[in-house]
């Protein structure tokens, strides 16, 4: 249900963009264009005197007018517009990125300033375009008025070129594609639309003291517009809000261009990334000594990085009188921790929120003498200012100890990863404990994966049984080669390959070999193929050694993948892993060149993983 700000929004909107498409032909346009000058924004002041702006690739349009501003203390800003000034500025920045789905990330950008005045209320409109994207923020200087203020809701709004249908979601929920003049639920960002011709996925990055904002329907067929989630944004001196992002695609796969766009939004860390911040696999301990020394063992044997213990190992979570400096008596915490480091394997410990908003600032440094590795954020608030204001100190602090970051449930990134790189991953997606289908599985890597890497905590079913464990009570609704297959599909620094897995069950060395060798993170990146909930494949090489997971929706899929990501004139040998149609793994080799197309042919629900070696 929308809020009553959203109606507020409305009526504002209805009154000072009623038509929205037209500008007079006295009406300055102020512009910027990409560097390939392929992506270009436009901005005026319309015949309303209000500000809106438009989005064009090569010449074709992209949104059309759309409304700009938003309500602070009661003043309409972005209405009785007066721009007094304007500059532009030329970006040109690599900067080298370990973490992440390439070695170098590319931030080339032209921006845009416009100085504007609406009312009593001065404030700056800042535009960024990069190729096939533009970014746009609100920048409030210190008011010479008042210091405080309400921002009630903005006017922001994307007014669509005709029909596009957009994949509606909401947190860890799952895909609803719908038209957006029958849109009746909001949509998170990321959104992802397509009009068949053109993708557009609409996003938000670099969100510290903002509320979360989402999608709803505009004021016609055709119009999304930002409103805001559960709460209104108070506003202290100076501030700027959040950048929201348009990009642009003529295919689904061509998406991924702009996955990497929130880190090249967010301000750099104040050093190069330190080498304790270390990527990796885990898997989740049972609560006991022996359970932790048993996932040791595996996690040292088959190539995994962390253990983790999760939610009760301190106690019940959401309990005030459970103490996070407390180990329950099943757990030899000393004894773990000590026997993980001399097999070289950290440990990662929960820490529920109640825990956290009250002990923080205890814990760390207690946990940094216990010898943890790492932390997870459980419950946090991703949907109020005061929850989402909260989360930079906290990551910073969880930094300046030494400890990497894994934040869960509503919380999703908007590219503070390249702020503080000891975040590796977070959650805001439905993830593999809720069972989702195969078309959920091959719709996230055009949606939420747009917006940074996600903590899809895999439960990769053992070979004596699905589960045991009392939470997960069905078996899983895709493959074991699909499983196999997204470990590669799909991006996370920190990645929960075993969620539900006892180690002692696993005794199929063959099955379970590729999760052995699978990297988190990657030298080079490649989207081969794909359409949302239909088919996806993705190759990605770590040092020379080539990777690719393909997935199959709710229908077969048959294709042929291009292999020009391999060097020429050279011959590579690949190890090929796949449902064996009874319900296991097998493994097969073939001859392979960058010359050749690889034949693909996988049934609905169904994956396959390669290994690409050079021939020696």
């Amino acid at each position: 249900m929308l809020n009553h700000f959203f109606v507020f929004r409305v009526l504002i909107s209805l009154w000072f963009m009623s038509l929205p498409s037209i500008a007079t032909s006295k009406s300055a346009i102020y512009q910027a264009v990409s560097p390939n000058k392929n992506t270009r924004i436009e901005i005026t002041v319309n015949e309303h005197k209000a500000l809106a702006y438009r989005v064009w690739l090569a010449n074709e349009p992209v949104l059309n007018w759309s409304a700009l501003g938003f309500e602070l203390n009661g003043v309409a800003v972005g209405q009785t517009t007066v721009v007094k000034k304007q500059r532009t500025s030329q970006h040109t920045e690599s900067f080298a990125w370990r973490l992440g789905e390439t070695d170098v990330i590319h931030n080339h950008y032209n921006e845009l300033t416009l100085d504007c005045v609406s009312g009593s209320v001065t404030y700056q409109l800042v535009a960024r375009v990069f190729d096939g994207s533009v970014a746009f923020r609100y920048v409030l200087p210190k008011q010479t008025s008042t210091n405080t203020g309400l921002i009630r809701q903005e006017h922001t709004t994307f007014s669509l070129p005709g029909a596009f249908t957009i994949y509606q979601y909401n947190e860890e929920s799952v895909f609803t594609p719908t038209t957006v003049s029958d849109l009746q639920k909001t949509c998170d960002f990321p959104a992802t639309l397509t009009n068949g011709t053109l993708f557009l996925s609409i996003g938000e990055a670099d969100n510290t003291s903002y509320t979360k904002a989402v999608l709803a329907k505009g004021t016609t067929p055709t119009t999304l517009a930002v409103a805001f989630r559960k709460d209104s944004v108070r506003v202290e001196g100076a501030c700027q809000t959040p950048w929201r992002t348009v990009s642009v695609a003529t295919s689904a796969i061509g998406l991924h261009a702009f996955s990497d766009l929130f880190l090249r939004l967010c301000s750099p860390s104040a050093e190069p990334i330190p080498d304790w911040i270390k990527p990796g696999k885990l898997i989740r301990s049972s609560l006991t000594t022996q359970g932790g020394l048993n996932c040791i063992d595996f996690a040292a044997s088959h190539g995994l990085q962390y253990v983790l213990f999760d939610a009760g190992w301190y106690g019940a979570e959401f309990k005030t009188i459970s103490d996070p400096t407390q180990v329950i008596p099943a757990i030899d915490m000393p004894k773990v921790i000590a026997y993980g480091k001399s097999k070289n394997v950290g440990v990662i410990l929960y820490v529920n929120r109640v825990a956290l908003r009250t002990r923080l600032d205890e814990i760390l440094p207690l946990y940094k003498k216990w010898g943890v590795a790492g932390l997870k954020f459980g419950f946090v608030d991703g949907l109020t200012q005061e929850g989402i204001s909260w989360l930079p100190s906290a990551i910073k602090k969880a930094y300046d100890y030494g400890f990497i970051l894994d934040i869960h449930d509503n919380y999703k990134p908007t590219g503070l990863s390249r702020t503080y790189p000891n975040l590796l991953t977070q959650e805001g997606i439905r993830g593999n404990e809720n069972n989702p289908d195969a078309f959920h599985n091959t719709v996230l890597p055009f949606t939420r994966f747009l917006a940074g890497a996600a903590d899809y905590t895999f439960c990769y079913p053992n070979t004596n049984r699905y589960f045991t464990d009392n939470l997960y009570k069905s078996k899983l609704q895709v493959s074991k080669g699909q499983q196999l297959a997204l470990s590669v599909v799909y991006f996370s620094p920190l990645q929960a390959i075993f969620w539900y897995g006892n180690p002692t069950d696993y005794n199929d060395e063959g099955e379970i070999e590729f999760f052995k060798r699978v990297p988190t993170v990657w030298n080079e990146s490649h989207y081969l193929a794909g359409e949302p909930g239909q088919f996806i494949s993705v190759a990605r090489r770590q040092g020379n050694v080539w990777y690719v997971g393909s997935a199959a929706g709710l229908a077969d899929w048959s294709g042929n993948l291009p292999l020009s990501f391999l060097a020429s004139g050279k011959r590579y040998q690949a190890t090929i892993y796949e449902d064996d149609g009874a319900g296991s793994i097998q493994k097969r080799m073939a001859d392979i060149g960058a010359g050749d197309s690889f034949p693909v042919s996988l049934k609905a629900k169904g994956g396959q993983a390669l290994i690409i070696e050079e021939k020696r």
